[in-house]
């Protein structure tokens, strides 16, 4: 019997097509795609996606987060951030690892987190003893 392959449920990520417009705070443990317009907050488990036609104000908290097209704000995020070619960044850093391809713009701060840190932000309980550990 052969080893199945663990198969990726669509309706496990939820999207803002383009055209469409959301203000206020989305919070999910799975993978966002952004191609219209958010202003607010989204923090997620997974990743994030910001398509080539969208436009995010506010912060974004989560795994890894694929940057398309334009954001303004605070980035938050767990493990990589690519910046794409043609995406336009305004606002702060705060990451792990980034990944940057040629014709991409960033304009702001870039400060390099440990998970520790993250958890700190996106308000993840860090139990007592690993803090003691980790100083």
């Amino acid at each position: 019997m052969a080893k199945s392959e663990p198969t990726l449920n669509v309706n496990s990520i939820s999207r803002i097509s383009a055209g469409t417009v959301i203000k206020g705070e989305i919070q999910s443990p799975y993978d966002i795609r952004i191609d219209g317009t958010f202003e607010g907050r989204v923090q997620t488990k997974g990743r994030v996606v910001i398509g080539e036609s969208a436009n995010v104000k506010g912060d974004v908290i989560c795994e890894n987060a694929d940057l398309w097209g334009k954001m303004e704000g605070n980035l938050y995020v767990k493990d990589t951030l690519s910046l794409m070619e043609g995406c336009t960044m305004e606002g702060n850093l705060h990451i792990k690892r980034l990944s940057v391809e040629l014709g991409s713009t960033f304009n702001g701060n870039c400060k390099m987190i440990t998970e520790q840190e993250f958890n700190q932000v996106a308000g993840i309980d860090v139990p007592k003893a690993d803090v003691k550990a980790q100083k």
